[in-house]
């Protein structure tokens, strides 16, 4: 099968989150199974230079955007037996920056364009356009508008996957005739609630829609979690279905990571206690067997920082140090500054993202505090798992997935089910409780490292997917 994965970011070009990741590793697992997936993404400002002199150059098109016709380059590179397209316009994308200008939609209108344009041009026709949040919505849109009937484009199917359905590509109706180009009668495809709602197009027009986790694809039918959505997802849940994200397992290994200063592995984690003691060191923590929980996240309120801030006293008084890194909302990133001011010996906090200071975290932390209300796959609590160090989490989308209560004998680490700050203190004194006796953790350890979330398993439902949506031409 050939398949194009479009998407607005993809490792190691340009990224701001997990979609990068996913973009980055997922096509690489399908290709490992003897198919054609390549990825298609924006050609931004940020991508290193070094990689972009590693792009050839294949040739230029004009895109319709509504009513101008704008220039679009479109280069070509290989990486990691991957075949990635470039799509080229310096006015869109030679900025600082993926996201959070103020014409994003009209960014975004002429790269889902561009992507159905290249394809008479690159000698690659997919069977299957695998499209990934809000920046791509309108591809499945424009091909049943636009190019479903044209001669080369007979047969594509096109599958929609939402990664976060908070962001949605909603504007006001008049984008859909100033830089959509959409003609009034199909502007019901995209109309909601009275706006322009990119996502909701994607709902109505892909043949299959994909969530990151199967708990998302039920929860996002609940007003809950749909942010509004889940009046048309109810409609269509005969295309809904959720595949379960997996991590790159040679990005994140303990037995090669070079970031670390110990190797360790399932069979002998012996080097994990001088991660931990080399974190300690570093981050100007007191050395100690006391546990050491670490926090990689966004400072906003869906990731569960609020409960945190209401016990965090409590936790510190347990005796519990902290590492923690991240940035976001001010009034979290000042509270976490005079924790950290507050218990110097006992809390480090680092304002930012520090890819290396997150690996060290991994490997040298016990546990891994991840209380997310939402979460539609997460990725840190399987990185956590693959270093040996315990979750964490609240039961929701993909932390309920992955992770598994240590109450049972097949415990892989923590969960607490409401969310609330007390349940979540009370999962963490149940952590630090079995932390308190070796054997029993050693086992826990040992059994989250031997979880398997790879993007082997992931990548056969993704292709037993492709085929049958093929199969029904």
């Amino acid at each position: 099968m050939k398949i194009l994965f479009a998407a607005s970011e993809a490792v190691p070009y340009a990224a701001s989150g997990g979609l990068a990741d996913v973009v980055g590793s997922l096509p690489k697992a399908i290709n490992a199974k003897g198919h054609d997936c390549r990825v298609v993404t924006p050609l931004y400002k940020a991508i290193d230079p070094e990689l972009r002199r590693q792009m050839r150059f294949l040739t230029n098109i004009t895109v319709d955007v509504s009513w101008r016709k704008q220039y679009c380059g479109i280069f070509t590179a290989v990486t990691e037996d991957i075949t990635y397209y470039f799509i080229d316009n310096e006015y869109y994308y030679l900025r600082d920056g993926l996201y959070g200008f103020y014409d994003d939609c009209e960014r975004f209108v002429f790269f889902s364009r561009a992507v159905l344009e290249m394809l008479k041009y690159i000698e690659f026709t997919p069977d299957v356009i695998n499209c990934n949040d809000w920046q791509t919505a309108l591809i499945p849109v424009y091909y049943n508008i636009y190019y479903k009937y044209q001669q080369g484009y007979d047969g594509i199917k096109t599958v929609f996957t939402i990664h976060n359905i908070e962001y949605q590509g909603k504007y006001g109706r008049e984008v859909l005739g100033e830089l959509m180009g959409i003609p009034a009668y199909n502007a019901n495809l995209l109309d909601y609630d009275g706006y322009v709602n990119m996502l909701k197009g994607a709902i109505e027009t892909a043949d299959k829609i994909v969530t990151v986790s199967p708990s998302y694809a039920w929860e996002i039918l609940d007003p809950w979690y749909a942010h509004g959505l889940d009046r048309i997802l109810v409609t269509k849940q005969y295309k809904l279905m959720g595949i379960l994200n997996g991590i790159d397992t040679k990005r994140y290994d303990p037995e090669t990571d070079p970031v670390i200063i110990e190797r360790y592995s399932a069979k002998d984690t012996s080097g994990k206690d001088y991660c931990k003691l080399a974190l300690l060191n570093e981050l100007g923590l007191d050395e100690g067997e006391e546990p050491l929980i670490g926090i990689v996240t966004r400072f906003v309120n869906h990731k569960g920082i609020d409960l945190i801030r209401g016990v965090f006293e409590e936790m510190v008084s347990m005796g519990i140090k902290f590492a923690i890194l991240g940035s976001g909302e001010k009034i979290y990133e000042s509270f976490f500054s005079e924790m950290a001011a507050r218990f110097p010996n006992r809390v480090s906090v680092t304002l930012g993202f520090f890819p290396e200071l997150s690996h060290k975290i991994y490997a040298g932390a016990d546990m891994f505090l991840m209380p997310s209300k939402s979460e539609p796959c997460g990725l840190a609590q399987m990185i956590a798992m693959r270093y040996g160090t315990i979750p964490i989490v609240c039961e929701t989308g993909g932390l309920r997935d992955t992770v598994r209560d240590n109450g049972g004998i097949n415990g892989n680490g923590f969960t607490f089910k409401t969310i609330n700050a007390n349940d979540m203190l009370n999962a963490v004194e149940r952590a630090v409780s079995d932390y308190e006796n070796k054997d029993v953790w050693d086992s826990l350890v040992k059994r989250a490292m031997n979880c398997d979330y790879s993007w082997q398993n992931s990548a056969d439902v993704y292709i037993d997917m492709y085929r049958e949506l093929i199969a029904k031409e």
